[in-house]
């Protein structure tokens, strides 16, 4: 453990602000410039890479917030595997650390950087030398990985940025901004597939709403439904999600030391959160990507691919059909029906196996959280103080919604999927998760600083 300390210590850190709370001023500042800097980063593209066989997953770009064949191709994946690796390794008890003090908050997230570079320089080798971003010809493909070292660094360090100076987590920032983008190109973008405005060139635009306006002067009614379905279904997902958000148990608990005073503690519906269905779509993703690698290999073993729409074996009944857009288009058939059963099930049980796994090795279970609340001073009013009757009595609670929001996130992304919404469904739960987490926040921290715009809005 000394040497981990050692290089820890040898490892370049953000520093953080001399003063505890930063305004709303400054920390909207330093979010807009590390956002503006992912967004630059992302179209500053890979010098000698040849073959892109990466930029056929979007569904994996979404997840990891990466802009293949750019310099953030790796994304924050390397940040997101080494934070799950180190929960569930300190979640399970391999590790002791307890983040509960300063120094052990310290030493986890000093581990956590040092896998990070690891992911880094691992995942960099694997894009490269597995055929995923192929050199030119007369590039070394060092050259490459050099280069996705360099922009998984800046992701590492832009996102510590975030934590210090900005309102939150740079991974949650990175994701939700990518879908964003996505589904606003998606929907109001007037470009064509091959850049120029779409309108006086004869080509369908980008934007579903422009798509329907345009099929309409056209006379297809078929492409303008297409359009309108895609739009209504994003915003059915999006509200469905937010609702589901909001929805929490709260348990009432008071301090034991102090009489008159209480809280409640909140018990989510979607109890642990969004890490669930990033999971499941991980494992379609990787089912799809090593489907391909295989097929190119000479070796079909988990199926065939038409274009980039898998064609035939397991990797056909991972991949979600298009129902809605099927049925409007008049070319629904009794197949389509299985393969959305098959998805909406493996999206649904795979959200509540992963949901159930990751509730007790990240330390959300009952006797994890009656212990932190033990620790925080607080008990059940009415209830003599003992974590035996107050694990009891999370049981209840817990487990249900474990399996309740697992069961819950997984319809979801399933439901967008199936229906031709304007994002993958992972990417829109995501979205709305780390917008309203964004959200409560700031409300609860910076209120008081946003007083004074109010009160100069009103006329006040």
């Amino acid at each position: 453990m000394s040497l981990i300390q050692s290089i820890i210590k040898f490892l370049p850190e953000v520093k953080g602000p001399a003063i505890k709370h930063l305004s709303f001023k400054k920390k909207l500042k330093w979010t807009l410039i590390i956002l503006v800097s992912f967004f630059i980063l992302g179209v500053i593209p890979l010098w000698g890479l040849g073959q892109n066989s990466l930029e056929q997953f979007d569904f994996l770009s979404i997840i990891l917030a990466a802009q293949f064949g750019s310099i953030i191709s790796l994304g924050i994946g390397p940040i997101v595997t080494s934070s799950i690796v180190l929960q569930l390794l300190n979640g399970s008890g391999i590790l002791k650390i307890n983040t509960l003090t300063h120094e052990g908050r310290s030493l986890f997230q000093g581990i956590q950087k040092i896998l990070t570079i690891f992911f880094i320089i691992f995942e960099a080798i694997i894009y490269i030398f597995m055929g995923g971003l192929s050199p030119a010809a007369g590039v070394s493909p060092w050259i490459l990985v050099i280069q996705l070292f360099i922009g998984g660094i800046l992701i590492l360090y832009m996102d510590e940025v975030m934590h210090k100076w900005g309102f939150g987590s740079g991974v949650s920032l990175f994701i939700a901004a990518g879908v964003s983008a996505e589904i606003i190109i998606k929907a109001f973008s007037p470009l064509t597939t091959t850049g120029l405005i779409a309108f006086g060139t004869g080509q369908a635009p980008i934007g579903k709403v422009f798509v329907f306006f345009y099929s309409l002067v056209q006379g297809n009614p078929t492409e303008a439904i297409l359009a309108i379905s895609a739009i209504l279904f994003t915003i059915i997902v999006f509200a469905i999600s937010v609702y589901a958000q909001a929805m929490k148990v709260e348990i009432p608990l008071s301090f034991g030391r102090v009489r008159g005073y209480g809280m409640r503690w909140p018990l989510r519906f979607i109890y642990t959160s969004n890490i669930p269905v990033i999971l499941v779509a991980a494992l379609l993703a990787n089912i799809q990507l090593w489907a391909r690698l295989l097929e190119n290999w000479g070796y079909p073993l988990l199926g065939t691919f038409t274009g980039n729409t898998p064609a035939s074996g397991i990797v056909a009944w991972v991949y979600h059909p298009d129902i809605i857009g099927n049925i409007i288009k008049g070319s629904f058939v009794s197949s389509d029906l299985a393969h959305a059963l098959v998805y909406l099930f493996l999206m649904s049980a795979g959200a509540i196996i992963f949901s159930i796994f990751w509730m007790q090795t990240s330390g959300g279970d009952a006797r994890s959280v009656a212990k932190q609340i033990m620790g925080s001073g607080l008990q059940i009013p009415g209830f003599r103080r003992d974590e035996r009757v107050l694990e009891q009595i999370l049981k209840r609670y817990i487990l249900p919604l474990t399996v309740m929001g697992g069961l819950a996130v997984g319809l979801l992304a399933a439901l967008a999927d199936l229906t031709g919404a304007l994002s993958r469904g992972t990417g829109i739960l995501l979205t709305v998760m780390i917008i309203y987490n964004f959200y409560e926040r700031i409300a609860q921290e910076h209120m008081v600083d946003m007083y004074p715009g109010l009160r100069k809005m009103m006329g006040k």
